[in-house]
């Protein structure tokens, strides 16, 4: 694996760590990387954990490949969203292990997880595209519309409002917090226990569940991001 994603199996649980040594932002190298930890996990028919370093699981989109130019931005984006489309549709378990600040594509990855568990302390989750001057692309959108509750989709995607762990999961970026410490042990705990479903009628109830989303998202993508 790529030294930004690093890849451990262990049992039925492949653990994928995102690491740029800095923020984790999700250049093309990054987003590359995590596809193919994803790959990797696929062939092993694994549960997967998905974290990233301590204090940052991811600060989104890297800046410098936005300034990039059209093309640069446009392959950014598409993987970005085809990554979140493909953790929605993993055909095992997704559990994310959010170990510090997750905005604003962090937050997609977030959303896109079966299971969601975030480190407690000063951190800040959300969509904050308004804020940083960029309009959400559609499949950000159709993701948020699926997993936010009502008023804090309107309210996160139009005012750029962050928020604090435990806020996040009122709002539905989280499914729990767990003290820093224990993030690790408390994420394999629960890709243990979901290592124990049907992995055929996880997949199949996951594809009628989000069917709709999914062809939302693939729409979105095909709409914003496929050339002319």
């Amino acid at each position: 694996m790529s030294a930004l994603a690093s890849y451990e199996l262990d049992g039925p649980v492949a653990t994928i760590t995102m690491d740029d040594g800095k923020v984790n932002v999700f250049s093309i190298p990054m987003l590359q990387a995590v596809h193919g930890a994803l790959h990797q996990a696929e062939r092993d028919g694994a549960v997967v954990v998905l974290t990233g370093r301590q204090g940052y699981f991811s600060a989104g989109f890297d800046l410098k490949t936005i300034a990039g130019g059209p093309e640069q931005l446009r392959e950014m984006l598409t993987l970005g969203a085809t990554l979140a489309k493909r953790l929605l549709s993993f055909p095992r378990p997704v559990v994310a292990a959010c170990t510090g600040h997750a905005y604003p594509a962090g937050a997609f990855l977030l959303l896109s997880s079966d299971t969601r568990i975030g480190a407690d302390g000063p951190f800040r989750i959300g969509l904050n595209e308004v804020k940083i001057g960029l309009t959400l692309p559609w499949f950000a959108i159709e993701l948020a519309r699926h997993r936010l509750q009502p008023p804090y989709f309107d309210r996160g995607l139009v005012t750029a409002t962050m928020y604090d762990p435990h806020e996040a999961v009122t709002a539905g970026f989280l499914d729990q917090v767990v003290a820093p410490g224990d993030l690790r042990s408390a994420s394999l705990e629960e890709a243990g226990l979901l290592s124990e479903l049907d992995p055929d009628a996880h997949a199949a109830t996951k594809r009628r569940v989000r069917g709709r989303v999914l062809e939302a998202v693939q729409a979105a993508i095909e709409s914003e991001l496929t050339p002319d």
